[in-house]
């Protein structure tokens, strides 16, 4: 909702390691750009399937500085599931097979967000043989309206550097 003055009210889902100081620490950069928090819902009882705590967060904040919130955001390493619900209006599934422990799963999900166009909303991981053994991982990624195909094609890049193989997608999701 955009305001003549140009400030805009958005609605952001992140999730957050639960540590000490974590949700001061993500609302930083809201401040940081200009923004002006409205209301914070932090769902501390609640887990997402990594084991993290899904907060929502309303803010105002000129339309020009808010993707410059979700940079700050992602800059300190806050995992911006939603940022309005277009921002990332394309879900889509993928499974990953292949050595993922070895490779570093962690490290494989922070590259797949480190492109401003996705997001990782739900992992589910199954190594039946244990982590030395090959393994295989449920990705519903979440895509900016219109960017799914460079969305997948990060992941791909992503996938063949270490090895592994994607089957995408597995069906459209919303």
């Amino acid at each position: 909702m955009s305001r003549a003055d140009g400030v805009t009210t958005h609605t952001l889902r992140l999730e957050l390691d639960d540590e000490p100081g974590e949700l001061a620490a993500a609302l930083e950069p809201i401040a940081e750009h200009g923004g002006n928090l409205l209301s914070v819902f932090h769902e501390r009882g609640s887990r997402t399937p990594g084991g993290r705590i899904p907060v929502e967060v309303a803010l105002d904040c000129p339309a020009e500085r808010f993707d410059d919130v979700i940079d700050g955001l992602r800059d300190r390493g806050v995992t911006v599931v939603a940022a309005d619900e277009e921002y990332y209006g394309e879900a889509f599934r993928v499974l990953l097979s292949g050595h993922l422990v070895d490779t570093d799963l962690s490290e494989t999900l922070r590259e797949i967000e480190s492109a401003s166009t996705v997001a990782v909303e739900e992992l589910s991981l199954s190594a039946p043989d244990g982590v030395e053994a090959v393994s295989s991982a449920y990705l519903r990624l979440g895509a900016r309206s219109g960017e799914r195909g460079a969305a997948l094609e990060q992941v791909r890049k992503i996938a063949d550097r270490k090895g592994l193989t994607v089957v995408e997608p597995l069906e459209a999701s919303g």
